[in-house]
């Protein structure tokens, strides 16, 4: 009888390692089903916060709304089998409300955790319980609904390397995890917000999050679900949300050689919104952010033996003899041209501005080049500018003609003041050297004749090749022509870069 008894416990144990993996101690106490998945409950003791298994209320159906006194209810469902690493998701309020997106996390492999509390000391007890005594992933993803969503940046900018992204759903935010969205920032945590355009939380939680993370250079996607309150959360199609959850899973590409040891890594994507039906929400929604646009990484290093940064926005695959285009100002998330080039292999490079009083522009400028020709850069930069940026460029341009392949203005101002007449630049050495011009202006720009209209007069007289394209209506903004891929053909020609991507690709531009 007792050999028949130890032969019973053998078998179970067999069973309960193959169901839920071999590494790690599992999870003990009295199992329930969830959504079809195997649930276990526990309480945590808030003074000691020692944690207990604990069988919940049949009433409570898949739920988990009674409160026990002096005690946390904290939650985990368990997948068939755990995906490699052992990822989990966090939610900190609302256990089982719109429960889709975790369901499909659980078919791909993920646990399901919850603790009920506010207090950062309770979730800290929580996250050592599962990733010290379970060997869960040191970097779970959160879903955080309503106050849920404040529970978790609370949690994640406290502790931003135990953070793979944060799922936030009509979430609030306090002051103080606002300033520090730095922190997620940094570390290359992913944001997706889901919010309803009559929630009065968004202007003043969702946006604000928005604005401040784009800035600092990180991944964030927002879609406002058009005519929605602040209920309901979530999506009744799951996959979108699940996807963004799974792909934070994956390793960041290696940095290229040439940023060295010191940098910074960004992200750099267009913000423009995108207005779409989704029929499985019979609703529309406006989408925008690094989800749904393609997205580079920005670095920021500084080179050897110099005092300024440089920033670099690296395309996915350069072109043959890495193209680049060299800017005096930052690139910003609308420069279309910029992003038609980085999809034809171009790197986008922000000049360095010198720090030491000693050291000139040019002598910065001139030490960029070098630096970057070694690291197998084209030895012809493409010259961009925008506005008065242009002074800049034109300068160096026409001081080094032969390091120039062309020179691209939108709207550009060449003379230093608004003094008369206008004393632009000698052009002749870009003229001799055969550096073609292009410039895009608005019809209604004020600096069109006295800038580009006399640059165009003195270069073709020099005999240089000058192409003018002009936006009717226009003034000096927006910058940027309503043809981003026919400029960059241009460029790309002047640059002798053999055609690389097909058009597919061009289409996402």
């Amino acid at each position: 009888m007792k050999m028949l008894y130890l032969k019973s416990l053998l078998v179970i144990a067999m069973v309960f390692t193959c169901s839920y993996g071999a590494s790690g101690k599992e999870f003990a106490g009295e199992r329930t089903s969830w959504h079809g998945f195997h649930r276990f409950d526990f309480l945590m003791n808030p003074a000691t916060l020692s944690v207990s298994s604990f069988k919940p209320l049949a009433e409570e159906g898949t739920g988990a709304s009674h409160q026990m006194e002096g005690a946390i209810r904290c939650v985990v469902v368990v997948p068939e089998k755990a995906a490699q690493g052992r990822p989990w998701s966090w939610r900190g309020r609302y256990f089982d409300h719109e429960p889709q997106v975790e369901i499909e996390l659980l078919k791909r492999g993920f646990h399901i955790c919850f603790v009920q509390s506010d207090e950062i000391r309770h979730w800290d007890a929580w996250y050592t319980f599962l990733t010290g005594t379970h060997n869960l992933s040191l970097k779970p993803g959160f879903v955080g609904m309503s106050g849920g969503g404040r529970n978790s940046f609370t949690w994640a900018t406290s502790y931003p390397d135990r953070v793979s992204c944060i799922y936030a759903d009509n979430p609030l935010i306090t002051r103080e995890a606002l300033m520090k969205l730095d922190q997620l920032c940094e570390r290359d945590i992913p944001l997706l917000h889901i919010c309803g355009s009559l929630d009065p939380l968004t202007p003043n939680h969702t946006l604000p999050i928005e604005s401040i993370y784009q800035r600092l250079g990180g991944r964030i996607s927002v879609i406002i679900k058009d005519g929605a309150g602040h209920h309901p959360h979530s999506l009744r199609d799951p996959t979108l949300i699940a996807d963004f959850m799974t792909r934070s899973l994956e390793a960041a590409t290696p940095a290229p050689a040439f940023v060295g040891k010191g940098f910074t890594r960004s992200s750099f994507y267009r913000t423009t919104d995108r207005y779409f039906e989704l029929p499985s929400e019979d609703l529309y929604v406006t989408m925008r952010g690094a989800e749904f646009e393609p997205t580079y990484d920005q670095f920021q290093f500084t080179p050897e033996g110099r005092s300024g940064t440089v920033d670099v926005i690296v395309p996915k695959a350069a072109a043959p003899g890495k193209p680049w285009v060299l800017r005096a100002d930052p690139v910003p998330r609308e420069a279309a041209v910029d992003f038609a080039l980085l999809s034809r292999g171009f790197h986008i490079v922000r000049a360095p501005r010198p720090r030491e009083p000693g050291v000139t522009l040019f002598e910065e400028w001139q030490a960029l080049h070098d630096y970057l020709s070694d690291h197998d850069f084209s030895p012809k930069a493409v010259m961009e500018c925008a506005g008065a940026a242009a002074r800049e460029i034109y300068r160096w341009a026409i001081a080094n003609p032969g390091k120039v392949s062309l020179v691209y203005g939108e709207n550009p101002v060449l003379c230093p003041s608004l003094a008369k007449p206008q004393n632009l630049p000698d052009l002749s050495p870009l003229a001799k050297a055969g550096v073609p011009i292009l410039h895009h202006c608005g019809s209604l720009d004020p600096w069109l004749k006295s800038q580009t209209g006399m640059v165009q007069k003195q270069y073709e007289a020099l005999g240089g090749k000058i192409t003018v394209i002009i936006k009717k209506g226009n003034g000096h903004y927006p910058l940027g022509p309503d043809d981003p891929q026919k400029v960059s053909k241009l460029i790309t020609q002047a640059a002798e870069v053999p055609p690389s991507l097909d058009s597919s690709d061009r289409k996402d531009e």
